[in-house]
């Protein structure tokens, strides 16, 4: 999930059912998990933040699948005080003040936050875990490894990254295999079963579930955005 303010004279449209809106200037991005369209115009100056998986819960103080495949204004979600914090990124002109001002706002924000932070040494410890690249990890295994239930397990998920763990699971491969696919010398075949897919065909199938195009469609140089996205 991410906050970005716009701190330019450019815009940003998202695609909702066959019409592009225009984003607000201060935006909250929840967990996409659907392929989503997006154009820009004109001279963008952003200036963004990208939470670690299961941490936006803290800073918006509500569940993160509230937030799911929305680009929202972020005023509307925490109220004034995004505005006051908007007008002052605005009138400081320097990046590295701006990025100054925006942490002294969320450090301020989290400061009070005491229902969700108990949790958060667990869930980042099950997030860590679920990150590495165990094809043979389950969500039995890491609950377990916990001394907690898989149902608990999902229910925390739900509540601080917004998806269920499975579905975590998948994106994280998912995102693997975008880093792959921009190495040109790997086969799809390849890239399937490094990036853990059963096979082919499974890659395929959920590659066109995130994206809306099959891998071989796909390229780096045509879609920046996923591209400065993608991690190893």
């Amino acid at each position: 999930m991410e906050f970005i303010f716009n701190l330019g004279d450019g815009f940003w449209k998202t695609q909702q059912n066959e019409r592009f809106l225009t984003t607000p200037p201060v935006e909250l991005w929840g967990q996409i998990t659907q392929p989503l369209r997006v154009k820009a115009g004109g001279k963008n100056h952003m200036l963004g933040v990208r939470f670690y998986p299961h941490a936006a819960s803290l800073f918006l103080r509500q569940e993160a699948s509230h937030f799911n495949d929305q680009v929202m204004d972020l005023r509307d979600v925490v109220g004034g005080e995004v505005v006051t914090l908007y007008e002052q990124l605005l009138n400081t002109p320097v990046s590295s003040d701006r990025i100054s001002v925006l942490e002294t706002w969320l450090l301020q924000r989290i400061a009070g936050e005491t229902v969700l932070s108990g949790k958060m040494p667990l869930i980042s410890q099950v997030v860590n875990d679920l990150s590495l690249p165990d094809n043979a990890l389950t969500v039995e295994t890491v609950a377990s490894r916990y001394n907690i239930s898989p149902r608990y397990l999902h229910k925390l998920f739900v509540l601080y990254t917004g998806i269920g763990p499975k579905s975590f699971m998948k994106i994280r491969r998912f995102r693997r295999s975008l880093a792959l696919l921009r190495q040109e010398n790997e086969s799809l075949t390849a890239v399937a079963y490094e990036a853990g897919y059963f096979d082919q065909a499974h890659f395929i199938r959920e590659f066109k579930a995130f994206t809306g195009l099959v891998p071989s469609a796909y390229s780096a140089d045509e879609f920046p955005v996923s591209q400065a996205t993608t991690e190893s």
